[in-house]
């Protein structure tokens, strides 16, 4: 099938704006890589520490075996992470039945942000991600390894695995999923009990039983935001082994993808035939690819952040009208919970991702043409995986939805585009998720309430306050006043005051994550208004227009272009909880349409 004109077009822009950055990271991890295998330059004594505590020294001292390197992300803190305890010991009995040893090269935190939303704590998760980057290039800065494996899943966590994967990019990189968490209360019961709570409708203990009823065992949340829009991306850019996204924790099918994995990156270093570098898997066509997925299966609107910092991480310069131009060209083919009933194991179980990239491959909006860590192709990654007579074997996937409610075809979508829209207008530049919201609310215009923080705004509800069509504006939540933290918070709150009959919107330089959905909220608004940017100038009562059909975001009032804006007052956000840590960071990120990056 001949390439879509839109995807073409946007690639080639990209490829351009990226020439002279991308042709100095190439040259870069060609230097990196032409000496070989690189602990063969390391003095005796300093393979001597490499190796002090291997049972297997001998092996690494005097043998040209790969080395392979585990960066892992483990805690208990996370469900979805704590089946990577039991991965060290699987790693190391496939390495050596395939001819390699293996080190855990390092450890990377990993913050739950379920635990910390509308909390102190979130306000260091974004920059977790630069923090993850660092922390992996550390672990591989022993020079030791011809290979890496990444153990990470959640928000922030598989975004700096492949910042720190792209920076040591001579490095053969593969990505380990731990699988989600078998479906619980469904996410819509969830939610429901939810706006009760905030509508005083149910007590607390209510509330928790919904929610440990949710949250439940071991594995990835169910409902599709940005821990399972990341484990979507690392497949559809090859990062991943065909099918292995959403197999579920503990079971013989999730522990053979973890065993192939292993015998992936042991194939892939230069001490062997097929050596792949992970910079040469992270083009500018697998980062297009991963858009497309984003959009056909309306993904985490935090990914609009990620991809640009992990892009920029190989040399390339990703704009968010690149995502908006790819939203337009990609139907809408999924429906997950927040854009749907279904979870992600239902998504899985009507076909997945083999099924989306048969249909997007067929219709022209993917590159087949790209290297991955199955081979070279796209092509491999419509099939899936099975264990047949014992041992893992891969087969041709659907090409037919098993439960059109779920998944369709790109001829028959739930929706002709992907739902992204990018914003501009006098309050600067954003985006908007509208795959979820009802095209009634595309268009809302209404007088501006301005808060400089979440709690604000629960308490104006809590009064009773909001009895009008409202655009509630949340200030100074951008990078560099307070590390731009997730405002999921908020979402039950806004879903009250809609489901009343107001017309309302979030108007925000935060994030709102993967969990937004049927609520409007026009977010990453750049500049922030903490460095001046028009957000700082809006005052109550001001009309503003949300035109999510037009891509426009503007304040009406006469005089906005000539106001001053309001200074930035830090407030509590500078200290306690470990901010006080992280002023280095407020004071040099970037600005949201570009990553928001510390380190890149």
């Amino acid at each position: 099938m001949t390439l879509n004109a839109t995807i073409d077009r946007v690639t080639d822009r990209i490829r351009s704006r990226s020439q002279d950055s991308r042709d100095a990271y190439l040259r870069k991890i060609a230097k990196a890589a032409e000496d070989g295998p690189r602990r063969a330059h390391l003095s005796c004594g300093n393979q001597a520490h490499a190796y002090a505590a291997m049972s297997d020294k001998d092996d690494m001292a005097t043998t040209r075996k790969p080395n392979i390197g585990i960066i892992t992300a483990y805690n208990d803190m996370l469900s979805a992470h704590q089946p990577y305890e039991r991965y060290p010991d699987l790693i190391r009995r496939a390495g050596h039945e395939a001819g390699a040893t293996v080190q855990v090269a390092g450890g990377v935190p990993a913050m739950c942000d379920g635990v910390t939303q509308g909390r102190p704590g979130m306000e260091l998760s974004l920059f977790s991600r630069d923090v993850i980057a660092l922390a992996a290039g550390v672990a591989l800065s022993h020079d030791c390894f011809d290979a890496a494996l990444y153990l990470g899943v959640c928000d922030k966590i598989v975004p700096g695995l492949v910042m720190a994967a792209a920076t040591f990019g001579h490095v053969p990189a593969v990505f380990l999923p731990a699988g989600p968490m078998p479906s619980g209360l469904p996410n819509d019961e969830k939610s429901r009990v939810r706006q009760q709570f905030a509508s005083g409708e149910v007590g607390r203990e209510a509330l928790m039983e919904a929610e440990m009823a949710s949250y439940h065992s071991p594995g990835t949340c169910t409902f599709y935001g940005t821990a399972n829009s990341n484990q979507m991306l690392m497949e559809f850019m090859g990062l991943h082994l065909p099918g292995s996204s959403f197999v579920n924790p503990n079971t013989e099918l999730r522990d053979a993808l973890t065993l192939a994995g292993v015998q992936r990156a042991a194939a892939l270093t230069r001490l062997g035939n097929d050596y792949l570098p992970a910079g040469h898997v992270l083009d500018e066509k697998a980062f297009v690819n991963g858009m497309v997925g984003l959009m056909a299966t309306g993904g985490s609107t935090n990914l609009v952040m990620h991809i640009p910092a992990m892009a920029r991480a190989a040399g390339i310069h990703i704009d968010i009208e690149d995502f908006h131009d790819i939203s337009e060209a990609v139907p809408l083919m999924a429906r997950v919970y927040p854009n749907g009933l279904a979870d992600v194991n239902h998504f899985h179980a009507a076909g997945g991702i083999g099924y989306m990239i048969h249909h997007l491959l067929d219709a022209g909006l993917l590159h087949e043409d790209v290297k991955t860590i199955n081979g070279t192709g796209l092509d491999g990654y419509t099939t899936e995986p099975k264990i047949l007579d014992g041992r893992l074997q891969w087969q041709a996937g659907t090409d037919t939805s098993l439960n059109d409610k779920i998944l369709r075809p790109v001829a028959n979508p739930f929706a002709q585009t992907g739902g992204l829209k990018q914003l501009q207008g006098n309050l600067g530049r954003g985006v908007i998720k509208v795959s979820a919201v009802a095209q009634d609310r595309h268009i809302i215009e209404a007088r501006a309430r301005v808060f400089s923080d979440q709690e604000q705004v629960k308490e104006a509800f809590r009064a009773g306050e909001f009895t009008e069509d409202t655009i509630v504006v949340v200030r100074f939540q951008g990078p560099r006043a307070n590390g731009m933290p997730e405002l999921h918070s908020l979402t039950p709150t806004l879903a009250v005051l809609q489901d009343r009959g107001l017309k309302v919107a979030l108007v925000t330089d935060g994030r709102m994550s993967g969990a937004s959905g049927k609520v409007p909220a026009a977010i990453h608004i750049s500049p922030e208004a903490s460095v001046g940017g028009p957000l700082a100038r809006v005052r109550n009562g001001d009309v503003i227009r949300l035109d999510a059909t037009m891509g426009t975001i503007d304040c009406l009032a006469e005089d906005f272009e000539t106001r001053t804006a309001v200074p930035f007052e830090a407030g509590d956000s500078i200290e306690g909880m470990g901010r006080e840590m992280f002023a280095a960071f407020r004071a040099v990120a970037g600005p949201a349409t570009s990553g928001a990056g510390v380190v890149v």
